[in-house]
């Protein structure tokens, strides 16, 4: 006979200590997957807590760990997001930051942990991941596994989608990242920009450094417009745009964030940040005592040479003109400064599996659908 294993145990999580090991648990996981990139568990931490995020203005939550004896095995958040309620009026209750040992009993505590959670609080379906938002880290990597994740998207091990599933989930959206590299786009997309480019009163500028905040306002102005028809869309609130903007100030390159203005009038956005994960490798999730200043070193002295293509959006009065050709304009244009200035590949993610518009559009720049993730639901 096998050695009896220790009592599963799933508990909320109590006090700081606790939130940090929920936080340092996300990393652990991954540490013998040399593809498995995170943050350091302190910004984790800090994001984990309504002092830190402001995603806890208009959401509530609850963290789940599970413990074999006084092992750590898994962890869960359940959530609920007020603003996602007053937009869709649909019963949806969330779960996010899902990692788990490979054993189906303690998936099935953690996500009826989650469930029971949020029926508590009369929702009447279970959907994620979400961490804690659509518009944070989401969804299970499905396929794709042999290549490092890029900043601020999830990589897991394979046998994460059986989990979920052998605990009645079922795969409601699949989302798609994109790879493309150094190659020059077709001639017919360079075409497209050139064109485009020539409108009369167009402008594109980089990112205003000295103006975060208000270029900032502008881009989450143009996407709520843009995306707000798009399966699971969440707008942005003004302190979520000025926590951004914190963030920006440390790790944006300008010349990756673009606004396209019509006689004064923005128009178009696009948004692509340094893939800082590649400065983070070595630092074992640790920022002190000397983890910040060789990140904040490296990001200078050494910056990325990959970097993310994580907005992209027209103005909805736009489409259906020449203008409509702005998306591609914005492609062209960082896809010219990135690759003069040294970067030499990146992803742009994420799309939806069934916007078969955008996806094939990816396709026509010259991207390569790479990566699979998956969001899941089930009823309560």
């Amino acid at each position: 006979m096998g050695a009896q294993r220790d009592e599963l145990r799933v508990s909320p999580v109590c006090g700081e200590r606790e939130r940090l090991a929920f936080a340092r648990f996300g990393r652990e996981i991954g540490k013998h997957d040399s593809n498995h990139r995170t943050l350091p568990d302190l910004l984790v931490w800090n994001d984990l807590r309504p002092g830190g995020n402001p995603w806890f203005e208009h959401g509530e939550a609850e963290l789940f760990l599970a413990r074999r004896g006084s092992r750590i095995v898994g962890r869960i958040s359940a959530q609920i997001d007020d603003e996602h309620l007053k937009t869709y009026d649909d019963g949806a209750g969330f779960f996010g930051y899902f990692d788990c040992e490979d054993d189906p009993e303690v998936a099935q505590a953690l996500l009826e942990a989650a469930a029971d959670w949020c029926r508590a609080r009369g929702m009447n379906r279970l959907r994620g991941p979400f961490s804690f938002s659509i518009n944070e880290q989401c969804g299970t990597l499905v396929d794709g596994f042999d290549s490092p994740n890029y900043v601020m998207m999830p990589h897991n091990s394979p046998y994460y989608d059986g989990l979920l599933k052998g605990a009645g989930l079922e795969g409601v959206k699949d989302l798609y990242a994109w790879r493309y590299n150094r190659e020059q786009p077709p001639e017919a997309v360079l075409q497209i920009a050139d064109a485009v480019a020539e409108y009369p009163g167009l402008v594109v500028r980089p990112l205003n450094m000295n103006d975060i905040e208000g270029d900032l306002e502008i881009i989450m102005s143009i996407f709520n417009d843009a995306w707000s028809k798009n399966w699971g869309f969440v707008p942005l609130t003004r302190a979520e745009v000025h926590a951004i903007a914190q963030q920006f100030r440390l790790i944006a390159d300008p010349n990756l964030c673009l606004i396209a203005e019509v006689d004064g009038k923005p128009a178009a956005m696009a948004v692509a940040l340094p893939n800082v994960y590649e400065a983070m490798a070595d630092l074992d999730g640790k920022l002190f005592p000397l983890g910040w200043a060789k990140l904040l070193y490296r990001l200078k002295a050494r910056p990325p040479k990959t970097f993310r293509q994580i907005l992209l959006g027209v103005r909805r009065e736009y489409r259906g003109s020449v203008l409509g050709g702005l998306s591609v304009l914005l492609y062209v244009t960082i896809h010219r400064k990135a690759y003069s200035s040294g970067y030499v590949e990146a992803e742009a993610s994420w799309t939806l599996s069934d916007n078969h518009r955008i996806n094939q559009g990816m396709a026509f720049m010259g991207a390569e659908h790479y990566k699979t993730y998956r969001i899941y639901e089930r009823e309560l």
